[in-house]
């Protein structure tokens, strides 16, 4: 089993380049692909990136593609989302998640979720 709490969330000006961070406890960490996901108001969650166990392979949303990164530090049990060149529309809860599949964009695919971080961006 994993906890996660995912941190760096706020409030962005447009334009921003936020990094948001998430924090899995117990040993186990580096054995779970991670992925992040994203919830507007009144919108079904979607997968913004994965990553897998290693960190070699990563996996993103096509629409997000050049505009965030998704990294990982097992050593700090700890997996990363920068995030540039914000935009309002990216304003979301994100979440982060892990898995034993692999880091694909079903939500389905993965066992535990964090509480999630607010994003919001400012026009």
């Amino acid at each position: 089993q994993v906890q996660l709490v995912e941190s760096g969330g706020g409030l962005v000006q447009a334009g921003g380049s936020p990094r948001l961070s998430c924090v899995g406890s117990g040993r186990s960490f580096s054995t779970y692909h991670i992925g992040w996901f994203r919830q507007a108001p009144g919108k079904e969650r979607d997968f913004v990136a994965g990553i897998s166990m290693s960190g070699e392979g990563t996996n993103y949303a096509d629409s997000l593609k050049g505009r965030f990164t998704i990294s990982r530090d097992n050593a700090k049990n700890t997996v990363y989302l920068q995030m540039n060149s914000l935009k309002p529309e990216d304003t979301a809860v994100y979440y982060c998640a892990a898995g034993r599949y692999s880091p694909s964009g079903r939500p389905s695919d993965y066992d535990y979720w964090g509480q999630g971080t607010q994003v919001t961006v400012s026009s």
